[in-house]
């Protein structure tokens, strides 16, 4: 027997768990026919729903005119209502975004703070089946790995789509049984949009071929999602044997990887969390058995060749100015700095060791200070040294990597470093005998 709409909407919620009767869910409302049927559906099943309703401000009196028609269907309903307008035009001019990625991002943050403040802890959207096959054919035009092919997910990262398993025929068929109201966006039947031209030029030339086009890229997306899932655990097995963390990074064993090296595709698969794209993965074979200090970039990070290993790390978008300390309390402003204090010189009292401290004599500073980046030309008195080196040789005698380098905070007092933060005291600003307050810094361990 052929189930209703309705009857399999039930049935694949319940298979796929995506909502139980206690769960208050946001429901994201634009008043077009999927979400309307949406609203409909979870409103005859009597969920614990609130509205969601974003006004992007893109098309005039027509985008009021949405707004006005699910703020009426709710009420009629008993079912609470939340909007929002957004000038989506100078927030994408802003960014730099396509109108469609600031639509996208403008919602989806709103839709996580009003979650919160209603105490929902699923948010409902109402994407199909044929937003599922248009999203396949638009990742495999555009090149994607086994993932982008797997199209989406019935439920992930707190969002369900209940209405994954239905065509757009089969939903504008039930709304048209119901009478349900909804608003046709005229922009959906424009063809300069790639969704729009998948949706309008190419599926009915694959509908010719194969009239149940639909179903079988659907099928086969849930095929290639299993598949996905075998391989993502099988490269996660991988990836935990050639890499650890290290603080904010990843470090790949380069002697490790030179099995997979000539496997492109593996390669991409490895590095994909950090963005690596496909032309980016033939450099990343490249790097393998490139000089130290080579390095590539994503969007997100970077992987810098170290000796034997690959250093994975966010990209730094900002450069750290100077900071002006006019107090020891003001120390504690630095993300990177566990404690701070004055401390008198006790008879028989020790000088830690561990170089992520530092006893400064407090005499021998004058305030303010500063604290920095390195910079070319730095040079210090090494504790334990009496004559000056340069910190670029520092570096290199002690193998720091150009992250490391990068990451390394310096102390200064009227041009003097008086501490390679974390690593090494300067000499002349030692605890000696005539000492009487020290100052005492101590660092934040990185791997925590």
């Amino acid at each position: 027997m052929i189930m209703t709409l309705f009857e399999e909407f039930k049935d694949y919620a319940a298979r796929n768990a995506l909502f139980t009767k206690n769960d208050r869910i946001l429901l994201a409302v634009s008043g077009g026919i999927d979400s309307m049927v949406m609203l409909h559906l979870f409103a005859r099943i009597k969920a614990d729903t609130v509205i969601a309703h974003c006004n992007f401000r893109l098309r005039g009196v027509e985008s009021d005119r949405d707004e006005e028609l699910v703020r009426d269907y709710a009420g009629k309903n008993d079912i609470p209502f939340h909007s929002v307008s957004f000038d989506t035009m100078k927030f994408a001019e802003g960014k730099g975004i396509s109108i469609q990625m600031a639509a996208r991002d403008l919602r989806y943050e709103w839709f996580e703070q009003l979650k919160i403040r209603q105490g929902c802890n699923l948010v409902a959207v109402a994407h199909n089946l044929n937003d599922n096959i248009e999203t396949l054919l638009i990742n495999l035009i555009r090149g994607t790995g086994l993932t982008g092919l797997a199209g989406m997910k019935p439920s992930a990262n707190g969002i369900i789509r209940p209405l994954l398993f239905a065509t757009r025929a089969r939903i504008e068929a039930w709304c048209n049984e119901y009478s349900i109201p909804f608003r046709e966006d005229r922009s959906n039947a424009e063809t300069k949009y790639t969704r729009n031209k998948i949706r309008h030029l190419v599926i009915p030339v694959l509908r010719e071929i194969n009239p149940s086009i639909e179903e079988t890229l659907n099928d086969t997306a849930l095929r290639l999602g299993g598949l996905d899932r075998i391989l993502s655990e099988h490269i996660e097995g991988i990836r935990l044997r050639v890499s650890v963390p290290r603080g904010k990074s990843i470090v790949f064993d380069t002697e490790k990887l030179a099995e997979f090296s000539e496997n492109k595709a593996m390669m991409f698969e490895l590095f994909f969390p950090w963005g690596i794209t496909k032309p980016l993965a033939g450099d990343l074979q490249k790097l393998i058995n490139a000089a130290t200090g080579k390095q590539i970039f994503t969007l997100t990070h970077r992987i810098l060749k170290n000796r034997n290993e690959l250093i994975v790390s966010p990209v730094r978008h900002d450069r750290q100015d100077d900071l002006l300390i006019e107090s020891v309390e003001d120390l504690l402003s630095i993300p990177s700095v566990k404690s701070a204090s004055l401390e008198p010189v006790d008879t028989g009292s020790t000088i830690p060791s561990d170089p992520r401290i530092a006893s400064i004599d407090r005499e021998k500073i004058r305030l303010p200070i500063i604290v920095r980046r390195w910079k070319e030309g730095d040079y210090f008195v090494p504790l334990g040294m009496k004559n000056r080196k340069k910190l670029s040789d520092y570096f290199v005698d002690n193998k720091f990597s150009r992250i490391r380098k990068e990451e390394t905070l310096i102390l200064e007092s009227d041009g003097d470093i008086v501490w390679v933060m974390g690593e090494r005291l300067d000499d002349r600003f030692r605890v000696t005998e005539s000492t009487r307050t020290v100052l005492r810094i101590e660092m934040n361990d990185p791997s925590e």
